[in-house]
């Protein structure tokens, strides 16, 4: 079975020097940057010290797209920084994925809209893998 509709992209989280990796990924990988948000431009309230973190960046290297963020208070540790993002373009599908991965798993962030998604979810699966599940804005 194909589906057209989902995208996996490596997520790498980092503790409070994401800028810094963009820029090294950027010349490293000749990359071009999507874009960047910080926690401050979210509308979901934040910290006075995660303000001028990033909260999402996305970076296109030739076909391929890898995503950014600054960990949000989770500890970063070796061997959680990577996460692959699932992107749907289906709420129903982010929920059946969602549902199917959690089974044996730990859910990290429960299944809900959020400012940049109508569903997002972040579960790490009885292997240890974890994953952002999040369904594309439809603009």
């Amino acid at each position: 079975m194909i589906y057209d509709d989902i995208r996996l992209t490596p997520y790498l989280m980092l503790d409070g020097n994401t800028r810094e990796a963009i820029q090294f990924y950027e010349n490293a990988l000749d990359a071009k940057v999507l874009s960047i948000i910080t926690y401050g431009e979210m509308e979901a309230p934040c910290s006075e010290a995660l303000k001028d973190h990033v909260a999402h960046a996305m970076l296109k290297i030739d076909n391929a797209d890898l995503m950014f963020s600054d960990s949000p208070g989770i500890p970063v540790q070796l061997g959680n920084q990577v996460a692959i993002c699932i992107s749907t373009k289906d709420v129903e599908k982010t929920k059946q994925i969602f549902e199917a991965l959690q089974q044996d798993g730990q859910v990290n962030a429960p299944l809900e809209e959020t400012p940049f998604s109508p569903a997002f979810a972040n579960v790490t699966d009885k292997f240890g893998i974890t994953f952002q599940i999040v369904t594309e804005n439809q603009n």
